[in-house]
C-alpha cells in the first residue's frame, strides 16, 4: 500500500495556518483563537485534492527564537513536520504585509527543496487583492491571495501544489484494521497524559511540559504493538467548568469528552502525588457516562512516599466505591515504570466492549436475577 504525500501548512504564528487546516479537513478539527501559540502539536488529516489523497498537517508558528522551554519544544514538532512532509504550504499574512520574519522562513523553506507554495491568507474581498503584490518578492512560483475563513482560492493553490509531487501508484486509502482499539488519554491539566502517551508510541510525539495546559487539541496517533492496533488520542487537560477562563480552553475540554465519546478505552490519569480529587470523580463520571470503558491510571508513582501511599490507598478505597469495576494501575510515565501493563488491559477491555451478549443469555441471567429477589 503506498503512502500518501504529506503536505504541512507552516508559517509565523497566528497568519491562519489553523483555520486553513481546517478548512481542508472539511471540520472544526484544530483549534482556532485570535490569540499567537494556540496550535502546538501536530495535527493531521487526510484530504482529497483534484484525484489525490493527501496528509495535510498543522504546525505550530515558526519561530526563530522561542523563549521558553514550552515553546522550544513545540518549535521541534514544527521543524520535525518540515523534516517528514513532501510538500510545504507557506501561509503569510496579507494584511500585515511582508516582514522580515516571512522572508527568514522563505529562505529556510527554500533550503528544503521540496515543492513550495505561498498562500497570502486573509484576501477576503476582491478589493484585497493588491495586498498579494509585495509577496512576490519572495519569489514563489506557486503564489495566491487565499481566505482561510471564507474557502477563496485555498483549494486552487492546494492543487496546484500537489500537482508538483510524483504520482504515486494507484490504490485505495488504507482504512483503519479491523479491531483497531481507540484509547483516550483523559484527566485534569499536568497529570502526565503527554508523557504517557510518548511511552506508549515509544517516541517524543507530543510536546510535554510541566506548565498546565501544554495540549489543547485532541492529537490522534496510530500504532501496531503486538499485533494489536490501537489508535491513541491525548487530549487537554480537563479543570471544572467555572475555572476554563478562555474560549480555547472551553474548545479544548469539549474536543477532550468528544474524544472520550468516539474511543473504546479511556485511560484516566490521576496524579497520584496529588492525590484523588474531586475533579477526577468528575471525569470518572463523565467516562462512565458515556458508555466507554475506563482504566484508572495512578501516575506520577514514582513520587509517592510511603506515607502517601497509605492515605492514597484509603481515599480510593473510600471514594471508589462506585468504580470499583474498573482496573486500576501504578504508573510513573517519567520512568517508563508499570506502562507494559497498560496494553494488554487495554486490550483486554476493548474486546469486551466489542463482546455481543445473545438474548436467550441475557434473558436468562434476567430471569435469575429476579428469582434472587
Amino acid at each position: 500500500m503506498a503512502q500518501l504525500p504529506i503536505v504541512a501548512i507552516v508559517g509565523r504564528p497566528n497568519v491562519g495556518k489553523s483555520t486553513l487546516f481546517n478548512r481542508y479537513a472539511g471540520r472544526r478539527r484544530a483549534i482556532v483563537e485570535n490569540v499567537p501559540g494556540m496550535t502546538r502539536d501536530r495535527l493531521v488529516e487526510e484530504a482529497e485534492v483534484g484525484d489525490r489523497r493527501v496528509l495535510i498537517v498543522d504546525t505550530a508558528g515558526l519561530d526563530a527564537e522561542p523563549e521558553s522551554a514550552v515553546d522550544a519544544a513545540v518549535q521541534g514538532q514544527a521543524r520535525a513536520a518540515l523534516e517528514q512532509a513532501d510538500a510545504l504550504l507557506f501561509v503569510v499574512d496579507g494584511q500585515a504585509g511582508l516582514l522580515p520574519q516571512d522572508e527568514e522562513l522563505a529562505r529556510l523553506l527554500r533550503r528544503t527543496r521540496k515543492p513550495l507554495a505561498l498562500a497570502v491568507n486573509k484576501i477576503d474581498v476582491p478589493a484585497h487583492q493588491v495586498r498579494t503584490a509585495e509577496f512576490h518578492a519572495l519569489g514563489f512560483d506557486h503564489l495566491a491571495g487565499v481566505s482561510a475563513e471564507h474557502g477563496t482560492g485555498a483549494w486552487d493553490l492546494l492543487e496546484e501544489l500537489v500537482a508538483e509531487l510524483p504520482e504515486a501508484p494507484e490504490s485505495e486509502p488504507e482504512p483503519a484494521p479491523e479491531g483497531t482499539i481507540r484509547v483516550a488519554l483523559v484527566g485534569r491539566p499536568n497529570a502526565g497524559k503527554s508523557s504517557l502517551l510518548n511511552q506508549l508510541v515509544g517516541e517524543e510525539r507530543v510536546v510535554v511540559s510541566e506548565v498546565p495546559g501544554t495540549t489543547r487539541d485532541a492529537i490522534d496517533i496510530s500504532v501496531e504493538r503486538e499485533g494489536s492496533h490501537f489508535v491513541f488520542v491525548d487530549t487537554a487537560g480537563l479543570r471544572r467548568s467555572a475555572r476554563r477562563d478562555r474560549i480555547g480552553e472551553r474548545t479544548s475540554a469539549l474536543m477532550a469528552i468528544r474524544a472520550v465519546e468516539r474511543a473504546d478505552v479511556a485511560l484516566v490519569l490521576i496524579d497520584a502525588a496529588e492525590g484523588f480529587g474531586d475533579q477526577d470523580a468528575r471525569i470518572l463520571s463523565m467516562v462512565r457516562d458515556r458508555g466507554c470503558a475506563a482504566v484508572i491510571v495512578l501516575n506520577k508513582w514514582d513520587l509517592v512516599t510511603e506515607e502517601g501511599e497509605a492515605h492514597l490507598r484509603s481515599e480510593l478505597d473510600r471514594r471508589l466505591k462506585s468504580f470499583s469495576h474498573h482496573p486500576v494501575l501504578r504508573v510513573s510515565a517519567k520512568t517508563g515504570r508499570g506502562v507494559r501493563r497498560l496494553l494488554p488491559t487495554v486490550l483486554q477491555l476493548g474486546q469486551e466492549t466489542r463482546r455481543r451478549i445473545p438474548t436467550s443469555e441475557l434473558n436468562r441471567w434476567m430471569a435469575d436475577s429476579i428469582a434472587r429477589t
